[in-house]
């Protein structure tokens, strides 16, 4: 559970830079970064917008819970 501050500096970030500030919270890799860099480049506000939804209302840690984690197959 990331701290206020760290929130916080995510915010700032996210609207000076609106990808790297959902880059930091998501990682570089996800649906929700190459989303805001398609808005970012469509508009520098819906960039904005949309980190500050990603940073704040988003819980990654939904998707990635004990009982819905994939399965890897082992060799």
């Amino acid at each position: 559970m990331p701290t206020k501050c760290e929130i916080f500096c995510e915010i700032l970030i996210a609207i000076l830079l609106p990808p790297l500030g959902v880059c930091l919270r998501h990682g570089c890799c996800t649906v929700e970064f190459w989303i805001c860099v398609l808005l970012t480049i469509l508009g520098y506000i819906p960039g904005i917008i949309y980190a500050l939804y990603a940073i704040v209302f988003i819980d990654r840690d939904q998707y990635f819970d004990e009982y819905r984690r994939p399965l890897y197959a082992v060799a």
